[in-house]
């Protein structure tokens, strides 16, 4: 699990590339993401084997819309209670029940698929328990970073996030999956899911800095209205989760739907020119994290937000404008290494301006803006379409998307907190030796 790190301080070696100064800096950091590395691969691998399931139990073209609504619901359902509970109670044991809760509804798909019993309302109902209890782990995880990075090492860390997932999550993973389901069954994949999970749970339990938090609510319901109060007192929060919120309905559905339409119909591409185009987009982000590693957290950091969404929201419209996949493919990449940036700035400064009893519900919240109106935006992207095009409707989510971000940026406040000083932090350091 504990990679070899003894030649990342030899000269001219890797002690210079800054997306790896966490993990030679944090002992904690370097299990907690060894284990995540290995559970993410996971993830890719059941994507995969979650919809190639779907269509062999319903060969029909809802049958992944299904799945899809019946993962997003309970994610948008319980975002606000993982945030709260991640802020009540002790952060590792929240982590080691989410990651033991899907690896024993991934077993029992797996376990269904070997009996030759599973049935379609089956595996929707397993995928909503599924995202159920993903939605405790993601705020848990993003509370606990800070905890276990000084302060100094956030963006690098943050950059090392952005660095794992598109790699693990577009790269790695599916290819695994496809292998295993195309060799194996799907069985096979889900058990390898099942097993990734247990990776993430030693890692987790292995961590020697304490998860606990204090927090001032009586109730789950208390501490989600305490999240809010302290959202809302902060333009730099309310602002920016309002203008994503418009920017993501009005650009989400569209790229989600229509770049795959656009490949299959109207550039006659194939299966491998879309994992073409999105695999660009995973090489875009992880350029963008390496990058962002190297230069560190920017001074004038809410307007590099900004202009980095700004920009990214409008590369959308290129997708309207390409006339063959090697074009969807370079706007893929821009699109994803400028959002890749920009968000690897906005999680630096909410690490540093979030008190770390309110960080999970903050982050909860951030992510329910994230995809909650995503069920609203693919059924507007229909009638959108089918109004004025395709490539129209592409071009117009740009526009209004990018409009709507950056008036954020001009309200009154949005910018107190810019310029902050990103120096370290002797907390971590004395969590780690009270813990001792």
């Amino acid at each position: 699990m504990q990679p070899n790190f003894e030649t990342l301080d030899r000269p001219g070696g890797f002690a210079r590339v800054g997306l790896l100064r966490p993990l030679r800096a944090s002992r904690d950091f370097r299990i907690l993401w060894g284990g995540m590395a290995v559970s993410l691969i996971g993830d890719g691998v059941f994507l995969i084997a979650i919809s190639w399931t779907a269509f062999r139990l319903w060969n029909a073209p809802g049958a992944l819309a299904v799945i899809g609504i019946a993962m997003t619901v309970p994610t948008i359902c319980c975002l606000l209670a993982g945030g709260a509970v991640s802020d009540r109670f002790d952060r590792r044991r929240v982590l080691v029940a989410s990651d033991v809760a899907r690896a024993v509804v991934v077993a029992l798909l797996a376990g269904l698929g070997f009996a030759g019993v599973l049935s379609f309302a089956l595996l929707a109902a397993l995928a909503a328990a599924y995202s159920a209890a993903g939605a405790f782990f993601t705020p848990a995880f993003d509370a606990v970073v800070p905890s276990i990075v000084e302060v100094a090492d956030r963006a690098a860390a943050n950059s090392l996030d952005q660095f794992v997932r598109p790699l693990a999550l577009r790269l790695v993973g599916p290819a695994l999956g496809g292998l295993l389901v195309a060799r194996f069954g799907y069985p096979v994949a889900f058990s390898v899911d099942a097993v990734s999970f247990s990776a993430s749970t030693v890692a987790v339990l292995s961590l020697r800095t304490s998860l606990r938090v204090e927090s001032t609510a009586v109730s789950t319901a208390g501490a989600i209205r305490e999240g809010f109060r302290f959202v809302r007192r902060h333009v730099w929060l309310w602002g920016t989760l309002v203008s994503a919120a418009i920017a993501y309905l009005a650009f989400l559905g569209p790229t989600e739907a229509l770049v795959p339409y656009l490949v299959k119909n109207e550039l006659h591409g194939s299966a491998a020119d879309l994992g073409l185009v999105y695999a660009a987009g995973g090489v875009g982000a992880i350029f963008a994290a390496v990058l962002m590693a190297q230069r560190g957290q920017p001074r004038r950091d809410v307007t590099f937000i900004y202009a980095s969404w700004t920009l990214a929201t409008l590369t959308v419209a290129g997708y309207g404008l390409a006339q063959s996949t090697l074009q969807l493919a370079v706007v893929c990449l821009v699109f994803n290494a400028l959002e890749a940036g920009g968000t690897i700035v906005w999680a630096t400064i909410k690490q540093h301006h979030v008190p770390a009893n309110l960080l999970g519900r903050v982050s909860s919240l951030d992510w329910l803006i994230s995809i909650g109106l995503l069920p609203v935006s693919y059924a507007l992207t229909a009638p959108a379409a089918e109004l004025f095009g395709v490539r129209a409707t592409l071009i117009g989510a740009s526009f209004i998307g990018a409009v709507a971000t950056a008036v954020a940026w001009f309200l009154p406040g949005m910018r107190d907190i810019e310029g902050g000083t990103y120096t370290s932090d002797p907390k971590p350091a004395l969590a780690r030796r009270a813990a001792a």
